[in-house]
């Protein structure tokens, strides 16, 4: 079943118009696919989180070549696949080179990567569906796992297209320092209300545009990424100097306490894929606009 037949997410409606407050955001505005990942049984012809991947039977399966404690000897080590993304499914899904349609995401079962030695191994790989014409029957079992986190929950797609703004502490000039100022007052709005209410312990809510209004949480491509750990940072392509924009983010959980008013109206569970990133946080994952061919970038957040 595509994931167009299957019953929808829907995501609330924004507390509040956030370009009514604030008209000059307009220009920044930017759609994004929600994925909403629920447990199932996805096939090798769906989009879905964990599940097989439309594999040609002729092509070699990537590997990890990076030694790991506790691995199963010393060889390559299989990597798991994360997600397969159809651009028929996910309208936020740029075109791949060479106008491939299919985005293949798998990583390392192991955190032992990069300068640091405790980074993540992510592979990304292109191709059009309607080539695959003898899929594999098996993909290969990593052997070993370093960390649970990193074996994802077969899950379905529930695609939602919903628009976001940019991470608040990017907005700069006049526009920043008024959004700043009206998130610094509904901040202090709650504080003193939830103060008067505290005998009671049912102090108010009040929107902001960090949590509210805009970057969405959970499972998403395009649109804007969030900077929550590190700051604003930037992600230029390594090849070209080009400013990569956010392909696609895969997060340990579909909302948190600070951003309930993303919960879906039909269901809202935290965590169904079952994935941890780094420290309960999220994976961002950049393209090139000006070459799909060039290296992708990444950031934890």
């Amino acid at each position: 079943m595509r994931a167009s037949d299957r019953p929808g997410r829907t995501t609330p409606p924004r507390p509040l118009d956030v370009e009514s407050l604030f008209p000059t955001l307009a220009a920044h505005r930017r759609t994004a696919t929600r994925l909403h990942p629920r447990p199932g049984t996805p096939g090798p012809h769906d989009s879905h989180v964990g599940g097989p991947l439309l594999w040609p039977a002729d092509e070699p399966w990537p590997v990890c070549t990076t030694p790991h404690r506790r691995a199963p000897g010393p060889g390559p080590l299989p990597l798991v696949a994360l997600t397969q993304l159809h651009a028929r499914d996910v309208p936020d899904l740029p075109a791949g080179p060479d106008g491939c349609d299919l985005l293949q995401v798998l990583w390392c079962p192991f955190d032992a990567h990069g300068p640091t030695g405790y980074g993540m191994y992510t592979h990304l790989r292109w191709r059009r569906a309607a080539e695959v014409r003898e899929p594999a029957a098996e993909r290969p079992a990593p052997g070993a796992v370093g960390f649970d986190g990193y074996l994802p929950e077969p899950c379905v797609l529930h695609p939602e297209r919903i628009t976001e703004y940019p991470y608040i502490e990017l907005l700069t000039g006049e526009l920043g320092a008024a959004v700043e100022e009206w998130e610094d007052a509904q901040e202090e709005a709650a504080y003193e209300a939830g103060e008067e209410a505290e005998e009671d312990g049912d102090g108010p809510w009040l929107p902001t545009y960090q949590c509210d209004l805009s970057v969405a949480p959970g499972w998403k491509v395009g649109g804007h990424a969030a900077w929550n750990l590190t700051g604003p940072g930037t992600m230029d392509c390594e090849a070209c100097g080009c400013p990569m924009e956010l392909l696609l983010t895969v997060a340990t959980t579909e909302w948190q306490a600070d951003r309930t008013s993303w919960i879906p109206l039909e269901d809202g569970p935290m965590s169904p894929t079952g994935v941890v990133v780094g420290n309960h946080g999220k994976l961002n994952v950049f393209a090139c606009p000006r070459n799909p061919s060039h290296p992708h970038g990444f950031s934890i957040q």
